[in-house]
């Protein structure tokens, strides 16, 4: 008989996923998360969470913390490894690692989600670490007293602009779009800071610095002005433009299981194409992403999961 490593794999340590190995470990199944860096995904990255049911404003570390703690208290492992693939075969899952392990399971829920856009422009990879950010929360402190830009109009690049006022000199919200996406609530809380300034109908063309970033090159998208440059000084620049998923351990499953943007399609039990695998959180095909709607999609999979291995126990075995 085979033996597994466990009985669910969960790829990935953000909301959903640790929402997915609570609810199977409940149900009685052994789980094996594995995360590539900390456990908490995105929700890491934000200073400050408001629209989480029952919490009127939590710290993205601290609810990171308790969903970690949650989970683990039920039995759920969390092993932090890199996965590159995920093999089908007739009797479960191998999953490979970066460490060069193969392990057996005999269910995978996909939990990997997103990684940052870049921008795509010249000095960004050059200036990344130097000036360059993709985390506020991260890194936002070595830009105390100094000119930063936010290059972005949605949430995150809303709430990193509220984040940064707080101890920098200044910020400026550059947005591409003649108006932001980011909700009402946050967007109104711009003008309570004196030092954010916004600026539209614009994109950064290039980023420019000797060895540290020192000033954005920006560029009108304004239909009237496509030739209008100018120049913004900065210390440092955040980039919150948005997400691409992360699932290219599955780029080999001989199925229909990716849209056009490489997101993963599932049906509303967050199954694949593929018995056994299902996709939760913010790697799925979704109209909204949210840690409410990770946390449900986690809760189902975990579910629909159990109840899939529940009726094929006479097939698998039991697991080691």
């Amino acid at each position: 008989m085979k033996e597994y490593t466990s009985d669910i794999a969960v790829i990935g340590a953000g909301p959903a996923g640790l929402t997915a190995a609570l609810y199977a470990a409940r149900a009685g199944f052994s789980v094996r998360v594995l995360e590539g860096s900390a456990p908490g995904g995105q929700m890491l990255s934000a200073h400050m969470i408001e629209n989480y049911p029952g919490y009127a404003s939590a710290s993205g570390m601290d609810l990171a913390d308790t969903m970690t703690a949650h989970a683990t208290s039920l039995g759920a492992e969390i092993v932090f490894a890199d996965v590159t693939a995920v093999i089908p075969h007739e009797n479960g899952f191998t999953v490979r690692t970066s460490a060069g392990d193969e392990e057996e399971y005999r269910a995978v829920i996909a939990a990997s989600g997103t990684k940052c856009r870049k921008l795509g422009v010249p000095g960004e990879d050059a200036l990344t670490g130097r000036g360059v950010s993709y985390c506020a929360v991260c890194d936002g402190r070595f830009f105390t007293g100094k000119d930063v830009a936010v290059i972005g109009g949605g949430n995150t690049a809303i709430g990193d602009a509220l984040y940064l006022a707080k101890f920098c000199k200044s910020v400026t919200v550059v947005h591409r779009r003649d108006r932001f996406r980011a909700e009402k609530v946050l967007t109104d809380r711009l003008s309570s800071f004196d030092n954010i300034r916004t600026v539209m109908n614009a994109r950064v063309e290039k980023i420019e610095g000797d060895g540290r970033v020192e000033a954005v090159e920006l560029v009108s998208t304004a239909a009237d002005s496509l030739s209008e440059r100018s120049v913004l000084p900065v210390d440092g620049v955040f980039v919150a433009v948005g997400n691409i998923p992360t699932a290219s351990y599955l780029a080999d499953i001989d199925a229909p299981i990716f849209d056009e943007s490489g997101y993963i399609r599932t049906d509303e039990r967050c199954a694949t194409a593929v018995p056994g695998l299902y996709a939760v959180g913010d790697v799925r095909v979704k109209s909204l992403r949210q840690i409410t709607t990770a946390v449900s999609d986690g809760a189902v999979a975990a579910v629909e999961a159990a109840e899939y291995l529940t009726a094929h126990m006479p097939v698998y075995g039991t697991s080691v």
